[in-house]
This record gives structure tokens, sequence and C-alpha cells, in this order.
């Protein structure tokens, strides 16, 4: 039986599209079957960030309205042949029409892939409803910045009232530089502040843009991003890794195991 996790964010801009595309990359290099459906309707970028729009037939709400099938709506990446996706529609109304439908494909999707990504439209409005209803668990996306960390927690609160196995959090843009110089919020500030320990930071890096821009994975090219989305899915792959931030005093790394503060863990890198 495979999982449903959902990519939510409370502010848009967050790089939540991204994340999702890079993290779902990252499982199909480790032997998991993926798909990702895409639930922003009317504002859909998966596809894009991909570099799959010119691909798509059918999408998600034709899908739901039994118009095609499962098959004629998956999208297969040829660079990550574990890799599927589903698009949304560019327009649709009343989407919590959809919302049994919805968990109806996301059971049966997991009778066939390791995980199920779903990409939560940004805010608290039906399409957030939506895209949730279906999820096992949530990764709440945020940038290290205070208005983006404040919309944060308040998606946190909502989720906190519905029936999900886990929330985590993932720090997305996050500059080490800018932290040092007290000019940008601290992994630990936005952990206190949210109320949740990260499972993955993901630094600033302009290769990002490039790989948008380019419609292909960041994981395809050698940048300093492409770790830090492998260790978040390594964590998500197996839950027995401990992500922890290597920018905290005193780690120590011996034979595969890393120390800190006497604790000792799992790590991969």
């Amino acid at each position: 039986m495979g999982e449903a996790i959902v990519f939510t964010s409370g502010k848009g801009g967050v790089g939540k599209t991204t994340t999702i595309a890079n993290i779902g990359a990252g499982l199909s290099r480790l032997d998991k079957k993926v798909i990702m459906l895409d639930t922003d309707m009317g504002l859909r970028n998966l596809d894009v960030v991909m570099g799959m729009e010119d691909q798509i037939q059918y999408n998600l709400i034709d899908l739901l309205e039994n118009k095609c099938r499962l098959k004629q709506a998956l999208i297969r990446d040829k660079r990550y042949p574990n890799l599927f996706m589903i698009p949304a529609a560019l327009r649709c109304r009343k989407i919590m029409d959809y919302e049994s439908k919805l968990y109806t494909l996301i059971s049966h999707l997991k009778q066939e892939f390791d995980f199920c990504l779903i990409d939560c439209p940004a805010g608290i409005e039906d399409g957030f409803h939506f895209a949730v209803s279906a999820a096992d668990r949530a990764v709440v996306v945020t940038s290290p910045h205070i208005s983006a960390v404040r919309d944060a927690g308040r998606v946190i609160c909502l989720l906190d009232g519905m029936r999900l196995s886990q929330i985590d959090l993932l720090i997305n843009a996050y500059n080490a530089r800018m932290v040092r110089k007290h000019d940008m919020l601290s992994q630990k500030d936005v952990e206190d502040i949210l109320g949740l320990s990260a499972i993955g930071v993901i630094p600033a890096d302009e290769r990002i843009v490039v790989s948008q821009n380019k419609g292909i994975p960041v994981l395809s090219m050698h940048t300093k991003a492409t770790r830090a989305f492998m260790t978040a899915a390594r964590a998500f792959a197996n839950p027995r890794v401990i992500p922890v931030d290597l920018n905290k005093e005193d780690p120590c790394i011996r034979q595969g195991k890393i120390y800190l503060g006497g604790k000792e863990c799992e790590y991969e890198g």
C-alpha cells in the first residue's frame, strides 16, 4: 500500500511546485514508483516545471468525470521511468463536488504506486480542502520569510484538525549567508515559530530558476540544491533516516553514522 502526501503552503511563491517535482524525481531515483497530481485548477504549473506541458491530452477533472481512462491521463517522465504525473484542469468551478471521487482515485493509486504526491493550491480556500481530503500526511513548504512563515502557521492550524497521520515542515530558499548576518530567519527560528522540525532544508540556488525555465528537475543538474532534495527524498523513502542540519554545531560523521549532541542516528547524504 502506498502513501498519499499533500504538499501545501499558506503563501504562494515559496517553491511548493518545484519542491514536489524534485522530491518526486528523487524518490524515483530511489526506485520508488511515484505519481504526482496537480490539483491547482486554473493555475497549473507542475507540467511546466517538469517540461511536460506538450504531452497533456487529459487532466485530473477529465479523469474524475470518467471522460478518460487512468492510462490516458497519466504522463510518464522518460527521464525518470518510475515517475508519472496527472495535470490539473485549466478551469473548474465547483472543486469540492469532486472530493469523494478524488478519495476513490487516490485509494486506487496507492495500490499501484509507492507515493502519491499531491500539489496543493496555495492558500486555505476550497482547493486546499479538496487536495488535503485524500492525503495520509502533509508537508508544509515555506520560505524563511516572516510573511510566509506566518501563513504556514495558519495552514498548520487547519491541518491539525484533519485526519492526517503526520505533518512535516520543509524550508525552501534558505540563504545561510543572510542567516549569519541576521537578515533572514534561521532554521531554528522557523521551527520554533511553527512548532515543527524540518524534514528538509533546501538552499537558495539560482540553478533552480534555470531548471524551471528549461523544464527539467534541478536533480538533473550538479548543484547544491540537488543534494538537499535527495536528502529530503531519502527521509520520505526511509523514515528511519533522521534529517539533520549539518550547519548546526559539532556534527560528527563516522562510518555512515552521524552524532549530534551525543545522539547517534542513521545518516544518508
